[in-house]
């Protein structure tokens, strides 16, 4: 049997405005398993990047639990969320989030540093060279092409072989063929890693090609 490494119970989110209180989410529950790829689908304004923000951890939900790999992560504190951050996931965003003072190779091996590892340089060149950008390794973000930003994204996401992947809008800043060129990049690491998968998308191709959809309405999931 499968293990989940995501289990989302009864997830609600609301915010209170001068208008009174607006509910984002309402009792969303899933499971992630491990290895597995998901798409959150649904109308702009649905909850998705709600939803994502808190599996991360990057948002608090009014009531309900996240587990991840069996851990309460609400129960913890913010830097022992953080610790849970850095040990299980990676995370790939839609405007790239890379440092624009660092090359490719020092983003890459920047959260092998922050959590301690000896060699971070041999593998982050070990992973650039996996995504196609062994001869950008000195570059800076400013002069890769949006579709190698995503890259070194990737790069910097899969070097900590993360046991969950979140991705928000991965390809919204690429045009359609840098895109698909990205997403397969993407299910390939999914599948020669074991990672699972959780992204946030508007493409219907790209939601297809996971192994199942969560589609968000309203902040319900149907």
């Amino acid at each position: 049997m499968s293990k989940s490494i995501i289990q989302v119970s009864n997830i609600v989110k609301s915010v209170t405005d001068s208008s009174g209180v607006l509910t984002i989410l309402q009792d969303v529950s899933f499971l992630l398993e491990a290895g597995e790829s998901v798409a959150i689908v649904g109308a702009s304004g649905s909850g998705k990047s709600t939803l994502l923000s808190i599996v991360a951890g990057l948002d608090t939900p009014s009531s309900g639990r996240v587990e991840i790999d069996g851990i309460d992560f609400f129960a913890l504190d913010e830097d022992g969320r953080a610790v849970l951050r850095g040990k299980q996931m990676g995370f790939v965003f839609q405007s790239f989030q890379l440092l624009p003072h660092m090359t490719a190779l020092e983003n890459v091996m920047l959260p092998l540093e922050l959590r301690g590892d000896v060699d971070a340089k041999t593998a982050a060149v070990a992973m650039l060279k996996r995504v196609g950008l062994g001869e950008r390794l000195g570059h800076y973000p400013k002069v890769l092409s949006g579709g190698e930003q995503q890259r070194v994204a990737l790069a910097r996401a899969f070097v900590v072989r993360p046991a969950i992947l979140l991705a928000d809008e991965p390809t919204g800043s690429l045009d359609h063929t840098t895109g698909q060129q990205v997403m397969d990049l993407m299910f390939e690491l999914n599948r020669e890693r074991g990672t699972a998968l959780l992204l946030v998308t508007h493409d219907a191709k790209i939601a297809a090609s996971c192994s199942r959809q969560l589609v968000m309405d309203a902040g319900n999931l149907r």
